[in-house]
């Protein structure tokens, strides 16, 4: 598929997953099932992680139209991270943040997994596979 979903149910943290390599179209249709999945969850809290992932292919046009459209979820108080663990997808991952900064206020970009759950606060975490 190029991309899953997991939740942690305690501290209400859903957390989208690229594998493989990421296009413009694969991210829109998992943007799609975010919104869905964050309403069903009753989510606090989002990481999208590029760790798994092996390239980026994203066009800086897709990028600058996402940061412009309504988050998943109130992105003003609910924080998201983006782990992006190459020079190359941090650089991407910030690009959007700067670009969406008005709308997405808590966005935090960092490398690692366990970078992203200490700027959310967590220390403990179960995640469940989401079908």
């Amino acid at each position: 598929m190029g991309y899953r979903f997991e939740f942690d149910p305690a501290n209400k943290i859903l957390l989208l997953r690229f594998e493989g390599r990421l296009t413009d179209e694969l991210y829109a249709e998992a943007y799609q099932a975010a919104q869905r999945y964050w309403v069903a969850s009753d989510a606090r809290m989002g990481i999208v992680d590029f760790s798994p992932g092996t390239e980026a292919a994203l066009s800086t046009e897709f990028l600058r139209r996402l940061a412009n459209r309504e988050p998943v979820g109130d992105a003003t108080k609910q924080p998201r991270v983006v782990v992006a663990p190459t020079t190359f997808d941090y650089g991407l991952a910030r690009m959007f943040q700067i670009m969406g900064e008005s709308t997405r206020p808590l966005l935090h970009v960092v490398h690692t997994l366990d970078e992203a759950f200490a700027v959310l606060g967590v220390q403990s975490t179960h995640f469940d596979p989401l079908e």
